[in-house]
């Protein structure tokens, strides 16, 4: 029995001197719940919209500061006409634009009853009905103060207006987000046990005595997984069109550049985790563990970033998927060109960059 304490001691010694299993055992565990509790919500916080005042009148303005007064949304900006709302929407950072109808005040007091319209970008249904909901609150409860004064009941009505998914398909969502997350975690998986393959199977001597150059090393073994990975890109984007009806309002060319641009982009960053790993087993667990929530949770794909608290925000800047969502949900749905998703493509081509660099500055020459 004394033997069997010691070696139970010996344990307990050998998890409190291995700093790695104490991580595993409590450091996971604390950051996956905050990181859940944070991430996962319905909620909206500090979403951005516009405002197309059309009557410009002491009421309209009243409305509009009960808005911005309001934790969920922010005055993005205003609207002289029409046009200017498809454009706002196309860039991308309004979700919402509220049009108020020509003599909103005159028409509520002579005819007690005036139009608000609410337009919102569908591209993820599920947050558009929350805005429509909250922004609708927002206009009854205000209509309920207005009417606690007077005989004659105030109505405004409120019409709604979803745009580039009137029907409110969720497939249009979860198809670039599937498809990102796809790419992303089998291209970097794949790219992960690459080098520390050739290390474990101890053919790593015959890379480094070779004429090859770091880089040529790198790109070596990033380019067959390209070619493997834009087939894979192909056949997700066949499938959602022939069998989930998914539209393609932009350029498809476009659209396979910036895939392209995305794979390069993971192939790299699973390159990266090759190189500072030893094990085929310990890159495959940084890629799972490192990737997959992050991309799950901080990319945008399932919850809104603008309701995330500050931090997370700024985090979610550092991950690659989040901006290649943004460009394939402007392509695919909204139908723009480059000029609209150019700071996206940069900053996807400079990580791109930065992850490649950083692997030849990592592999290393020698052996341990």
């Amino acid at each position: 029995m004394k033997r069997f304490i010691g070696f139970i001691k010996k344990e307990f010694y050998h998890i409190f001197r291995d700093r790695r299993s104490l991580f595993i055992l409590f450091g996971m565990p604390i950051a996956q719940v905050l990181l859940f509790g944070f991430a996962i919500t319905n909620e909206i916080n500090n979403v951005d919209v516009a405002f197309f005042d059309k009557s410009k009148d002491a009421i309209t303005e009243e409305i509009i500061n009960k808005i911005e007064a309001s934790k969920y949304f922010t005055n993005k900006q205003m609207i002289t006409n029409d046009a200017e709302i498809e454009s706002v929407f196309k860039k991308g950072k309004v979700k919402a634009v509220l049009v108020f109808d020509t003599d909103f005040s005159e028409k509520l007091t002579k005819e007690n009853k005036t139009t608000v319209q609410i337009i919102t970008d569908a591209t993820d249904p599920n947050t558009a009905n929350t805005i429509n909901n909250y922004l609708s609150s927002i206009l009854q409860k205000y209509q309920q103060e207005i009417n606690k004064e007077i005989k004659i009941s105030h109505q405004i009505i409120t019409q709604t207006r979803m745009v580039y998914n009137p029907e409110l398909k969720s497939v249009f969502t979860f198809v670039p987000g599937v498809m990102t997350v796809i790419l992303m975690l089998v291209s970097a998986m794949m790219t992960s046990i690459s080098i520390t393959r050739e290390k474990e199977l101890g053919t790593m001597e015959i890379l480094l005595v070779s004429p090859l150059k770091p880089f040529q090393v790198i790109l070596g073994k990033v380019f067959p997984y390209i070619f493997l990975s834009v087939i894979n890109a192909v056949v997700i984007v066949l499938l959602s069109i022939f069998i989930f009806k998914m539209p393609i309002e932009g350029s498809l060319f476009l659209f396979g550049f910036e895939s392209v641009l995305f794979i390069i982009n993971a192939l790299s960053l699973g390159i990266l985790i090759s190189t500072i790993s030893s094990t085929q087993q310990t890159a495959m667990m940084i890629s799972l563990m490192g990737l997959m929530l992050p991309v799950i949770l901080l990319s945008g794909f399932i919850f809104p970033i603008a309701s995330m608290p500050l931090p997370l925000q700024m985090i979610s800047h550092i991950i690659p998927a989040k901006w290649f969502i943004i460009i394939i949900k402007a392509i695919l749905l909204k139908g723009v060109g480059l000029s609209f998703i150019w700071k996206e493509t940069l900053v996807l081509i400079g990580m791109t960059l930065f992850f490649i660099v950083l692997s030849v500055k990592k592999y290393k020459i020698r052996l341990e």
